[in-house]
């Protein structure tokens, strides 16, 4: 870094990207004041409490608290006297009834911040919005009193819940989306810790920085749906999906990741932002380039369907009076988040088909509840398993993978389980007197 002063930042918005990003960021050496709206919220990460469950970051938290870089706000006169870079990081949910994104967040974002802007700045925009969104936030920055010094910029996120601080700190690239030089020198500021570490910039419009997000999206969702359409053809011949992905897998062109087969994607992210893309490109009249992803999500919705059809084959034809144990509820391992969760939806389904269902998450549990009064819960796997009927297997926590197929097969009424993430050895588990299905496996 340069002689020059370090731009004191703020973040706007402290919810899964917000916060992780105003942590790192004071772990960068940065000065940090974010804001929420929310007190409840602010109170909390003031006292080195994280409203969700992520590795590492609730030691960094604290951490940064310590050192008197970070603190938290709910004023947005103090952020904008304080700060030199703010970063909208609020989210940008799927509109109720439709596919479209609700930008409210994003437009009070703005709205809020830009008459309170009396000297030059750079606002920059991390949530996940359709193209063209910035292009209209300018014109919002352009009422704020300091003027033609309020800049604005898009630097798209990449994070991966499980691993947010890893892909904050060491991220694949940085993408910058300016109108002027001036724009890009200031987040090679903000960034140069991680430039000088090596990592890639890509400087660009506001149109491609907003792009690269969706599209990067759209692609990984495409991928595990294409495994997924592999499974049901498999299904259908007899073949193993499982060893298909791994041939394609050396395949350098394809590579092996997101190709695993399931019951599918889901959270906050995937499901969301291909809808919006796709209602994004109906606006611009260019529906049919993207007509293809209305069947990458019908594929991964028809998985949940197929992970009932196993379970109910393995249960005899019916849920009726039938104990179900379901191993996972957040939409992913190491994370709690449970949003659009494969396995509380196949979960529930059970439910309202007569199952009496006991669910297990290492992490999602209290936010499972809150959304799924309905289901029941147990205190660790072997509880959610005691006397079932059938297990299933439907998020791909480590403690679940290495479950001991004889310790849990002592618990169960019948050694029947559906492996709906494909992570188990089926060979295993059937040497220890199980009954066990998988999607697209013999």
């Amino acid at each position: 870094m340069t002689d020059a002063p370090m731009p004191r930042v703020t973040v706007l918005g402290t919810g899964y990207l917000g916060a992780t990003h105003a942590v790192c960021m004071a772990e960068l050496g940065f000065d940090v004041l974010a804001l929420d709206v929310d007190e409840a919220k602010v109170a909390a990460l003031s006292a080195g409490e994280l409203p969700f469950f992520e590795p590492e970051l609730p030691e960094l938290l604290r951490k940064t608290l310590a050192t008197g870089r970070l603190r938290f706000t709910t004023s947005y006169a103090e952020v904008a006297d304080f700060g030199d870079v703010h970063f909208v990081c609020v989210g940008t949910p799927q509109k109720s009834g439709e596919f479209a994104a609700d930008l409210s967040y994003v437009n009070a974002a703005f709205s809020s911040l830009a008459p309170l802007l009396q000297r030059p700045c750079l606002v920059v925009g991390k949530s996940t919005v359709p193209a063209g969104t910035a292009a209209g936030l300018a014109g919002l920055l352009s009422l704020a009193p300091a003027g033609a010094g309020v800049r604005l910029a898009w630097n798209p996120e990449f994070l991966r819940e499980g691993y947010a601080v890893q892909d904050t700190l060491e991220p694949d690239r940085l993408v910058f989306g300016v109108a002027d030089d001036a724009s890009e020198q200031t987040l090679r500021a903000v960034y140069a810790p991680l430039i000088a570490a090596g990592v890639p910039v890509v400087v660009t419009d506001f149109a491609t920085a907003e792009l690269v997000k969706v599209a990067a999206n759209a692609f990984l969702a495409t991928k595990i749906s294409f495994i997924n359409a592999m499974a049901e053809v498999c299904e259908a011949t007899g073949a193993d999906v499982k060893a298909l992905s791994g041939a394609l897998s050396y395949d350098t062109r394809i590579g092996g990741r997101f190709l695993n087969a399931g019951i599918g994607f889901g959270g906050g992210c995937l499901p969301k932002d291909i809808r919006a893309f796709m209602a994004r490109a109906g606006e611009l009249g260019v529906d049919q380039a993207l007509s293809f992803l209305r069947e990458v999500d019908a594929i991964n919705l028809r998985r949940r369907d197929r992970a009932i059809d196993l379970a109910r084959e393995l249960t005899e034809g019916t849920f009726v009076d039938t104990r179900v144990a379901v191993l996972g509820a957040a939409f992913k391992p190491n994370s709690d988040d449970i949003r659009d969760s494969p396995a509380l939806d196949v979960a529930s389904r059970l439910h309202h088909q007569g199952a009496s269902v006991q669910v297990y998450d290492p992490q999602a549990m209290d936010n499972a509840r809150r959304r799924y009064p309905h289901l029941s819960y147990a205190d660790s796997a072997l509880d959610a398993a005691g006397d079932a009927d059938v297990v299933l297997m439907l998020t791909e926590w480590v403690e679940f993978r290495e479950l001991d197929p004889a310790v849990l097969g002592a618990v169960v009424a019948q050694k029947r389980i559906l492996d709906g993430r494909n992570a188990l050895d089926p060979a295993r588990w059937r040497n220890a007197g199980w009954h066990y299905r998988a999607l697209g496996r013999p």
